[in-house]
């Protein structure tokens, strides 16, 4: 009896999709898994800082309640530390080097994968700075979008007048 077999890249973004379930934004919820070498380094989920209130606690999200109208933007007001972000201070550089970072991102509202899911601009440079490689993101169950860190690097988007998500 044969058995259909993930692929390997499928079998990180199904990580960092389990990881995400443990993010307590109210709106998104966001996994990242960093691996180097077919080995996990680290993971990230988003969510506020150690030992702050979480929006899921508090009952709304604080982004919302100061900017309703604005989608990207009031970053300030967010209480989530991103799931990049997170997964990248819990690594050590030198682990990160030449690695694959792997995103998941979906609403809470109706479960489905965020569109256009990408990291924003800190996370962008964080990566940069980090020594990863690859991004990669997933698009839906099976698909995903791969991309090359060094792009970022070589098409700085605020040089080019452009604000990316």
């Amino acid at each position: 009896m044969e058995q259909n077999r993930v692929d390997k890249i499928n079998y990180y973004l199904d990580i960092a999709e389990a990881v995400a379930s443990r993010s307590t934004c109210l709106r998104k919820k966001y996994g990242t898994v960093i691996v180097n070498n077919d080995e996990i380094i680290s993971t990230g989920y988003s969510g506020a800082p150690r030992g702050r209130i979480n929006c899921i606690d508090l009952g709304y999200c604080t982004k919302k309640k100061m900017f309703p109208e604005i989608r990207h933007a009031g970053y300030d007001a967010c209480r989530s530390v991103h799931s990049e972000q997170n997964a990248i201070i819990s690594a050590s550089r030198k682990d990160m080097l030449g690695g694959t970072l792997y995103l998941v991102g979906y609403r809470t509202d109706t479960s489905d994968y965020e569109n256009g899911a990408a990291p924003c601009l800190m996370c962008r440079k964080m990566i940069i700075n980090s020594g990863i490689k690859e991004v990669i993101v997933r698009v839906n169950k099976t698909e995903y979008k791969e991309i090359d860190v060094n792009e970022w690097v070589k098409n700085d988007e605020i040089l080019n007048g452009e604000i990316a998500y």
